[in-house]
Order: structure tokens, then C-alpha cells, then sequence
């Protein structure tokens, strides 16, 4: 996926290399390490004469500092630039890190559980038997055997299934994944892609909507056709050009079938609900189709036009790459690095000085450059016009000394004369601001690199043929023999490297076709500004608007033969010399087509006419960038793109937002007359613990198949092993796994994984992913397992549940509890609306766990045991009831996880199916209607809701007075003076503060109303405040006196204090606020306010216990 385009001004601005003496250091020093930005290193193509316009000039002060910065992908942190040597050294602090173990902390500590596996006999594609035995425990293996084999057969995935839903609507929810390249397998990134897409497909499916959910994969050209060439060369020793194109091609696609479906494979087993009859692959015939007709539309509309232009070239590929092909090598100074091909090490990261001779006069002037080999295409200077050093030499000449050339001493506004010498070396057809400047000083262009990185004869005999690199030292050498070479020193810089061959990328000059993209930039802006195109997070648009209001040209040609051959033919006239010297060209959609074309526009019969196809392909963008709209059989009007298209919404990560998403607007546009999609929503990029972006050079990307089913220590050792990394990224990747996963990696189960993506805050800060997190997930859908494990264990003796609408809570641990339910269901509405799953997420763990499990479940065990005052009769009726409003609880929190946990909701809920009213029909939780406040409008009672703070509160005090008085085992008595008010609420909820509390009786004291339902307060007492007004003593009979109660408060207060001061002085350090992340500052402000009230309630506890002393 290549080049673009952004490029009129991004090329012109940021390409500016050393040679230039500009702000940037040189072609080789711009730094690609960003993603989202590396388009602005590819091919550039400017046919119009506007250089360095006031636009240019302003888009370089927005961009140029990001560009060359350090910063790694948050749009946020990009806007605080950093230089290379910073770069350098903070990776080479995270190395350190990683190596020292200074910021590991202990591995992942987890022990290891008990497997169990469905053994039933279970056909594929069948429903499986939940009448089984209830296991003890949950097991991640037992959960999701079969279920997603009996969804897939059921067609729940399709858009056809919703006809045959009741709760169905007539709208419709339609978005593609972005198509992972077929040569790879998923990362955890990957994942995080899946998961949120899934939960929201899955979230319009059961609010009725009608939802298309398309599965593709790309063909990565350059990428697949790197593998299959390796692996024909390790096999049987050959090369693509050993091989017909055909022949080369049917390897491709022989490899292509071996491979299989691996990719479709993880996305099944992530639980992803697509519409598997649609997948496609973009070599598909169908969407090769597509790819034609829209190259041929855009010819005939003029936005794809054919001329010479510089890409971004892989001499070992001997192709231009694609951006997400360019990687970005830091380099603090000179370092020795292997290229392909040569069998000594090659130094970079030097900047060297040398001189050329005035002609006609004594003098010289000086140049610096990071390419020395680039010199023999030196066809000018250029110097600023306001430089009082070279005021005398405006319109000289120099004399080169190797090919005799002049070179005209040109003056120039775009030259920085306080860098360097003020003086700039112009090598047009090696540099990308060199291109542009010979456009405005009428410049020859020499090519002095071939496509296979060797000199051409431009250079003269003495480099014909050598090697680029090896060409250097002879430059560098000649250089000194004629004493011109003035010096060198260390350069810090970002070398660009070709991901797939490890080559060093060379701009070189190339015919190729073009995407005039201005226009379509203009009009993507617009649409963002009108409010047709919703970005979300908002903040995004701004850098949408900068970057595609100075787009340039995008190059789509690539020098391959995997992927779509380009439908454009080079006519030759039999007997007319005008198409022998120069080039014509023409296109079609068939060769056939092409031909007729010819005929019309030479005005000659058709058998007159040969065409030679293009050989090249389109950059796999090009297509990728159809996929909206190609995917629902574009360009034929079929019913699914009549149905669904433009797409609903596209979820991507932020760094596709211009290789991707940038593209799909502009041609969508363009192509159907519409917007792709009517949102776009980013998510931010994965990093490991270090702050590392998870990569594959680096070794730190997990599969999240290990994650879901376990991996041992020494397996993921062996994936580090087979990966190629350089052997310096093998050291710290293989010791960050020895101190991340000492044991491996445990088994989270798909649920887990799933879960915890959604739980990080994905429109903000980059995520740094814990799999400790996705491990504390598992434990939460244990949790869930040994509640429904409980809840059917009550329902097996019971009599079945009301229906929803028509149960009503009675007691007021009912009514709380519904309530709580109702406000999260509101959590969930907001939160999904929004796009803000972390909230659903979040919302949804707080209920099941805090208010579910640790309150609800434990206030109502006595009930549901058969325990309590009462007649039997009126046990039964508010038994009943508590039966239901826990079943209806813990069935509704089930439908809520359901689009998160698709896996154990299922399970768990088909377990639950049998208490239900049910038809006996096949029924599946992910089609069941989703959870809406109206339909639990008779469960909201805010003031039972607003009340338990303070039940809760009372609670606490109590069971923090039992542990310090050491009153484990007994349940002693609790007394409360508290205002009228607090004293009736306290009074509605008392069997549950009884219950939690762990206390045999509680007693009230209401002065104010002369109420007091208990004898005297207790002369053996431990006191404690609740809210600053209400006063708890619990009995201390046979337990603690209050002298050692005082001494256990005091030494309480004392080791508070001090961890209060450490943290407050912390927050007073000197520029606190400036250098510590917003987020670590808002951790730190809530463990203060802890601490402060802890602290607080401390004390009181103490004046409490000294007024008692004081009475006794």
C-alpha cells in the first residue's frame, strides 16, 4: 500500500534532505516511524509549478515538526516534537528496562487450573447439550466447544436471519472489517479490531437491526509476493524470474491454498459474528472486476493519469513499496547495519562535507550530504538569495569533478542558510525536493541508480555497474585523492527500510500512474466539515482537514506481478513513428475494449493496432481502497449494495486514518456518487508494557490464540527464534518474555480476551495491554459461572420465575437491586450510542460483581436457605419473589454481556432457557432482543438506589470495627445513633445490614425523635462514625478492650499520615503537573482523597472511642 500523495506539500516540505540544508537532516533521516504519516515518504508526482506556496509554508509549521518527531502514534502526544537523538534514547531506555528488569516487576504470577472439556458426542454444526451436569468450575475449553459451529449453521450471522426475528426494525447496520493481508496472522491489534467491531454488530443485531458484518482478507502484494519468492528459493533454489508470469503467479496461488484459512480461523475462534457467505478476497474475480472499473472510470475522468514522478524504491525487490512496507530504523550516529546483497556491513548515520571547484575562478564551495554516492547526478547548486556569503557567486558555475559537468549556482527562498554550509547539492532524480526544485529552475534529472541499486552510465565507467554502497566508498575515496573532501561527523537520522526485504529505501525517478487526489481531498474535507462524515474522537478531524488539504498525487504503480495487473495497454501503430518514439497509452476493461478505444482515438482500424500491457500492478491500497463498496458487488447494482451500503460506520485503528481510510472517502465519493460509511470511528494502537508499539520486528506481538488457549514459556521463545528479527531485537524481545511470562502465557479463554480489549478506553491514549488484565477477566467469568452455578442450584427447588413485566420487587434489597439493574441498562444504552464500550464494559463488571454478587446474592442467601423471622407463608411469598428478581437479574446482566462474552453468556443463558416461558424452538441469547430501560421502567426506584450509599457505608464501618476488635468468628451486636431521616432508612434495610455486616442484632437510637428500639447502648463498646452523624458501637463481650481498639486506631492513623505526606510532596515536585501524564496524575488525586478520608474517618473513630471513655 503505497505512497501517496499527501504529497505536493508533504514531499516538498518534509523530503528536504541534508543535501537541501533545510530543517529536516535528509531523505534517509525523515523519519517514517509513523504510520499514519509514512505517505508522506512515498512516490511524489507534482505536476503543477506551485512550490512552496503560503499553504506549503503553513502546513510545513502544522506538520514539519510531527513529521520529523519522535512522538509514536497519539495524535496528542505528535504535537510535542522530540529529536532524534531523544528517540534513540528513550529506546534505548525501554531496552534497558527490559534488559535490567528496572520496570518489569515480578512475571505474570498465575497457577494452573483444572482443564475440562465438553465430552459429549456433539456433530458440527449441532446444538449443544446444556442438561448436562452443572461443572464445578468454569473452563474456558468446556465454554466455547460448539457454539459458534450451531450459530453459523443457524445463519444467525446473516442479514437474511432478520426477517424472522419479532423484535426486527427496518434499519439496517452494515461495516467490513478492515482485511487483514492473507501472508499473516492476527496480533493482539488485530483482536482489538475484532472485539469492538463484534460487540457493536452484535449490539445491532439484537436491537433488531438487519446487520451485514463482511469478512475479507487483502492480497498484500508486495508482502505475499516476498514470501512465496523466499520460499521458492529455499525449496528449489529458484527466483521469480526463473518462472513465467503465469507460472509464477499459479506458485502464488498454490501457496495461497496451503496456507488455508488460517486468518478465518482466528477470527472464528475470536467469536467474530460474520456473514461468512460473503467473505471476499481481493483477487476474487468479482472484485478484480471492481478493481478494473474503477481504475478505467478514474482514466476517463482524468484523476489517473501516467507520467514520470519519484517513488520510494526497493532495489532488492527492485519495485517501489508500499508505506506500510517502510520501517523506520533510528540512528544515533554512525552505525554499521547489513543491507541485502552486500557482504560487508554498510555505514550510516554519517554526514559528510566536500567541496566543488568554482569554474573559471579560484574558490569552492562546500556541500554536505548523507549520500555521497547521489553526487554523480548533482546537476546544480542552490543557495538563498539573501546569503551574503555566496552574493558574488549568483549565477556561477562549478566544474564537477568526476563527469565535467557545470553546475549552475542557483538561488533559491526554500534553502536554510543558517544549516550547514548554506549550501545545497540538487540531485533531482534522487530526491524528492530536488525534483521540485528542478521544475522551477528548468533542471536536467540524471538517474544515476538503477532498479537493481547498481550506477548506471551516467556515473562513467569507473561506477558503471557498482553497487550504490560500494559506489560510495569510491566516491568517497576519489573525493580525497582530488582534495575535495572537506570531513564528516556523526548524524543522527531515521533510516527508511523495506519491512519485507530489510533493503535501505531509494527515491528514484519513474514512469508511473498517478491519482490526481486534490480535488477528492477538497471534497473529503468538506463532507467532514458539513457533518455527512462523523469522526469519532472529534479530534481527529482537525489533523483529517491539515493533511488532505495539501495532498498531493498519489502513485499506484508497482513493479510486481502479484496482484492486479494494471488494465492499461501501450499502443503501437503498425507503420506510425509517433507511437514508436514516444509512449500512448490507452485502457479498458478488456483487452478487446482497450483495443477499440485505440482504433478511435488514432483513428485506425483495429487489426493496425498492438498493445502491450502494462506489466505493473495497482498498489494494493488502490483496491483496498474499494472495499466499502466493491465487497457488495459494485460496480453491478446488486441487492446488498441497494441494502446496505454506504456503509453504517468504519472501526479501524488510527493509524490507517490516510493509507486507508483517507482513500476509501475520496474514491468511494468519486466512484458511487456517495460516502463510503457515515462514521468513522479510530481506536488507538496496542503497546506492551514498555510503551512499545506491538510489532513483529520487534518481536513483542502476542497471537491472541495464546492468549485464549495457553502457551508455554518456551513456545513463545521459539516464535521470537522464527521470526528473523535483527539479533539485537531477538536479545530484548526473547528477555522481556523471560521476565513478562516466566510460565507462559495461562489460558483466558476468548471471553476474557474479548472483554478486557473493551474495557480499555480505545478513543484516547494508546493501550499499553496487560494480559495480567485479561487474566483478571477470566477470574470475573468465574465469578459469573459460580453465580448462575448458585442461581440455578436455588431455582431446581423452586417454583418457576414470574415473567419480567409482571415481577415486582418487595422488599427493599429487591427494589435496590432492580434499580441498580435499570441504571446500568441506562449505562449501557449511553455507553454503546456513544461508542464508549470501556463505560458498557466497565458499568457491567461494577453490577455483576460489587452489586450482584458482593451485595445482593449475600443479603438474600439466608432468605433463599429457608432462614428468617416470619411465617412460613410470608418466607415463601418474599422468597418467591427474591427468586425471580435474581433470575430476571442475572438473565438480563447475561443479555447485556452477550455482545462482549458471546461464548459463556450463551452457555449460561441456555442453561437459564429452561426456567423461562420458551416454545421449545432453537434459541440463541445472540438474537434475543437487547435489554432497554423502557422494558424496566417498573424496576426504577432511584430513592432505595440513592439510599443504599448509606446502608453501604454503615456496612463497611461495621465489618472494619469487627476486624479490628478481632472478631472473626463471633457476630456481636451493632448499635446506631443517627438522625430520624437516616434512622428509617437504615430501619427498610436492617435484615440486610444484619447479613452483610455479620451481626447477630441491630439496634437504633434516634435522640432528636425520642426513638430508641433497643436497650442501652453496650458499656463494652468499639465505636465508629459513619458520614460524620451517625455514631456505631458494636459489642465487644469477650473480645478486645478499647485501650488496644485506641492503640490499633493510633497506629492506623500514624502509617495514614505518612503515606499521605510521601504522596502530597510527590505532587509538589517542580514542574509536576507539565511532566507527569494526565492519567497517573488523576490515579494519584484518587489515592490521596482515599487516603484523606480513611484518615478522617480514623480520627473520628478515635474521638468516638475517648467520649466513651469519658462516659464510662
Amino acid at each position: 500500500m503505497q505512497v501517496n500523495a499527501g504529497m505536493q506539500m508533504t514531499a516538498v516540505t518534509v523530503l528536504m534532505g541534508v543535501d537541501c540544508k533545510l530543517h529536516v537532516t535528509s531523505v534517509e533521516s525523515f523519519s517514517v516511524k509513523h504510520s499514519r504519516f509514512r505517505d508522506m515518504w512515498m512516490a511524489v508526482h507534482v505536476a503543477s509549478p506551485r512550490v512552496w506556496s503560503r499553504d506549503l509554508q503553513k502546513a510545513w509549521s502544522t506538520w514539519g515538526c510531527r513529521l520529523c518527531s519522535q512522538s509514536s502514534s497519539s495524535t496528542q502526544s505528535s504535537q510535542n516534537p522530540r529529536t532524534q537523538a531523544e528517540k534513540a534514547k528513550r529506546r534505548q531506555a525501554r531496552e534497558k528496562a527490559i534488559l535490567s528488569g528496572d520496570a518489569s516487576g515480578p512475571g505474570l504470577i498465575w497457577s494452573d487450573k483444572e482443564k475440562i472439556t465438553y465430552t459429549a458426542a456433539l456433530v458440527p454444526g449441532e446444538k449443544k447439550d446444556t442438561s448436562l451436569p452443572f461443572p464445578q468450575s468454569y473452563s474456558p475449553e468446556y465454554v466455547e466447544f460448539g457454539w459458534y459451529q450451531w450459530w453459523e449453521k443457524q445463519g444467525f450471522f446473516r442479514p437474511e436471519q432478520h426477517s424472522k426475528q419479532p423484535h426486527a426494525v427496518d434499519k439496517y447496520f452494515s461495516l467490513c472489517i478492515p482485511p487483514p493481508d492473507v501472508t499473516g496472522t492476527l496480533h493482539l491489534g488485530h483482536a482489538l479490531t475484532v472485539a469492538i467491531e463484534d460487540a457493536l454488530a452484535r449490539w445491532r443485531r439484537m436491537q433488531g437491526y438487519k446487520v451485514l458484518w463482511v469478512p475479507g482478507c487483502d492480497h498484500a502484494g508486495i508482502a505475499t509476493q516476498s514470501v512465496v519468492e523466499r520460499k521458492l528459493m529455499r525449496e528449489q533454489g529458484k527466483c521469480r524470474r526463473d518462472y513465467s508470469r503465469e507460472e509464477f503467479l499459479n506458485q502464488v496461488y498454490r501457496w495461497k491454498d496451503e496456507k488455508g484459512d488460517e486468518i478465518y480461523h482466528q477470527l472464528r475462534k475470536l467469536g467474530s459474528s460474520l456473514d461468512w457467505n460473503r467473505a471476499c478476497f481481493t483477487m476474487d474475480p468479482g472484485f478484480s472486476s471492481a478493481v478494473t472499473e474503477a481504475f478505467v472510470r478514474l482514466c476517463d475522468s482524468g484523476l489517473i493519469y501516467r507520467s514520470e514522478g519519484l517513488v520510494n524504491w526497493s532495489c532488492a525487490l527492485e519495485s517501489a513499496i508500499s508505506d506500510i512496507e517502510v520501517d523506520s530504523m533510528d540512528l544515533s550516529g554512525r552505525t554499521l547495519l547489513s543491507v541485502p546483497g552486500y557482504q560487508q556491513k554498510v555505514e550510516f548515520g554519517i554526514m559528510l562535507t566536500f567541496a566543488y571547484p568554482l569554474e573559471g575562478q579560484g574558490g569552492e564551495v562546500a556541500v554536505s550530504t548523507t549520500r555521497p554516492e547521489t553526487m554523480l547526478g548533482d546537476v546544480a547548486i542552490a543557495v538563498h538569495p539573501d546569503d551574503p556569503r555566496y552574493k558574488d557567486l549568483h549565477g556561477k558555475h562549478c566544474r564537477h569533478p568526476f563527469t565535467e559537468r557545470l553546475l549552475p549556482i542557483v538561488t533559491d527562498s526554500i534553502v536554510d542558510m543558517t544549516f550547514g554550509t548554506g549550501a545545497v547539492k540538487v540531485t533531482p532524480a534522487h530526491d524528492h525536493t530536488d525534483f521540485l526544485l528542478s521544475q522551477r529552475h528548468s533542471l536536467p534529472r540524471l538517474t544515476v541508480i538503477g532498479g537493481d541499486g547498481a550506477m548506471t552510465s551516467d556515473c562513467g565507467q569507473w561506477l558503471e555497474g557498482v553497487k550504490r554502497f560500494d559506489a560510495r566508498e569510491r566516491v568517497i575515496t576519489a573525493l580525497m585523492e582530488r582534495k575535495l573532501f572537506r570531513g564528516k561527523k556523526d548524524h543522527p537520522m531515521s533510516l527508511p527500510i523495506c519491512s519485507r526485504s530489510g533493503d535501505v529505501i531509494e527515491p528514484l525517478l519513474k514512469k508511473q500512474w498517478f491519482v490526481r487526489c486534490q480535488e477528492m481531498g477538497r471534497k473529503a474535507v468538506q463532507a467532514v466539515e458539513e457533518g455527512e462524515l462523523q469522526i469519532i474522537p472529534h479530534f481527529y478531524t482537525k489533523m483529517w482537514k491539515s493533511w488532505l488539504s495539501n495532498i498531493g498525487d498519489w502513485c499506484i504503480s508497482r513493479q510486481l506481478w502479484w496482484g492486479h495487473q494494471i488494465p492499461a495497454y501501450r499502443v503501437t501503430v503498425d507503420n506510425s513513428k509517433d507511437t514508436e518514439e514516444q509512449e500512448q497509452w490507452v485502457w479498458g476493461r478488456s483487452a478487446a475494449e482497450a483495443r477499440q478505444r485505440a482504433a478511435v482515438k488514432f483513428g485506425v482500424n483495429p487489426d493496425a493496432i498492438t498493445l502491450t500491457q502494462d506489466p505493473d500492478v495497482l498498489d494494493t491500497w488502490f483496491s483496498s481502497g474499494l472495499f466499502p463498496f466493491a465487497m457488495l458487488g459494485w460496480p453491478q447494482q446488486t441487492e446488498d449494495l441497494r441494502q446496505f451500503y454506504p456503509n453504517s460506520i468504519l472501526e479501524t485503528g488510527s493509524d490507517l486514518i490516510f493509507f486507508w481510510v483517507a482513500r476509501m472517502v475520496m474514491l468511494g465519493r468519486e466512484l458511487t456518487g456517495q460516502l463510503p460509511f457515515k462514521q468513522v470511528l479510530f481506536h488507538s494502537l496496542v503497546r506492551d508494557k514498555y510503551g512499545r508499539k506491538m510489532s513483529k520486528s520487534l518481536g513483542n506481538v502476542i497471537d491472541p490464540l495464546d492468549v485464549i488457549s495457553g502457551v508455554s514459556f518456551e513456545r513463545l521463545q521459539e516464535k521470537v527464534k522464527e521470526g528473523n528479527l535483527d539479533p539485537r531485537e531477538s536479545v530484548v524481545a526473547m528477555e522481556a518474555q523471560k521476565k513478562d511470562f516466566p510460565k507462559g502465557i495461562p489460558e483466558c479463554g476468548t471471553d476474557a480476551l474479548r472483554f478486557a480489549l473493551c474495557s480499555y478506553k480505545a478513543q484516547g491514549e494508546d493501550i499499553s495491554l496487560s494480559v495480567s488484565h485479561v487474566l483478571g477477566c477470566r477470574h470475573f467469568c468465574n465469578k459469573m459461572w459460580q453465580t448462575v452455578r448458585f442461581t440455578l442450584a436455588m431455582l431446581h427447588d423452586a417454583s418457576l420465575p414470574t415473567p419480567l413485566a409482571e415481577t415486582h420487587p418487595l422488599s427493599s434489597m429487591d427494589k435496590w437491586i432492580c434499580s441498580r439493574l435499570y441504571s446500568t441498562v441506562q449505562q449501557c444504552e449511553r455507553g454503546l450510542e456513544n461508542y464508549e464500550l470501556h463505560m458498557v464494559t466497565s458499568a457491567l463488571h461494577s453490577f455483576w460483581l460489587h452489586s450482584l454478587c458482593d451485595v445482593y446474592l449475600e443479603s438474600i442467601k439466608p432468605l433463599l436457605k429457608g432462614e428468617g423471622s416470619g411465617c412460613e407463608e410470608q418466607r415463601a411469598g418474599e422468597r418467591q419473589a427474591a427468586m425471580s428478581v435474581l433470575y430476571h437479574a442475572v438473565s438480563v446482566s447475561l443479555t447485556l454481556l452477550s455482545p462482549f462474552m458471546p461464548f459463556l453468556t450463551e452457555e449460561l443463558w441456555q442453561r437459564l432457557l429452561p426456567y423461562a416461558n420458551s416454545d421449545g424452538t432453537p434459541r440463541s441469547l445472540c438474537v434475543q432482543p437487547y435489554p432497554k430501560t423502557s422494558q424496566l421502567e417498573h424496576w426504577c426506584f432511584p430513592k432505595e438506589e440513592a439510599d443504599f450509599s448509606l446502608v453501604q457505608e454503615v456496612v463497611r464501618v461495621a465489618r472494619l470495627l469487627r476486624a479490628q476488635c478481632q472478631l472473626t468468628k463471633e457476630r456481636p451486636e451493632l448499635w446506631a445513633v443517627c438522625a430520624p431521616d437516616q434512622a428509617e432508612t437504615l430501619l427498610r434495610f436492617r435484615s440486610a445490614i444484619c447479613t452483610l455486616g455479620r451481626i447477630s442484632a441491630f439496634h437504633l437510637h434516634c435522640p432528636e425523635a425520642g426513638l430508641s428500639d433497643s436497650p442501652a447502648l453496650p458499656k463494652a463498646r468499639a465505636v465508629g462514625t459513619v458520614d460524620h452523624s451517625i455514631c456505631l458501637y458494636l459489642s465487644i463481650q469477650n473480645a478486645i478492650n478499647a485501650d488496644k481498639q485506641g492503640a490499633l486506631l493510633s497506629q492506623r492513623r500514624e502509617k495514614l499520615a505518612s503515606k499521605l505526606k510521601q504522596a502530597l510532596a510527590h505532587t509538589q515536585m517542580p514542574n509536576y503537573a507539565e511532566e507527569v501524564p494526565h492519567r497517573v496524575r488523576q490515579k494519584t488525586e484518587k489515592k490521596i482523597a482515599a487516603m484523606e478520608l480513611e484518615l478522617k474517618n480514623t480520627e473520628d473513630q478515635l474521638l468516638a472511642l475517648e467520649d466513651t471513655r469519658k462516659e464510662v
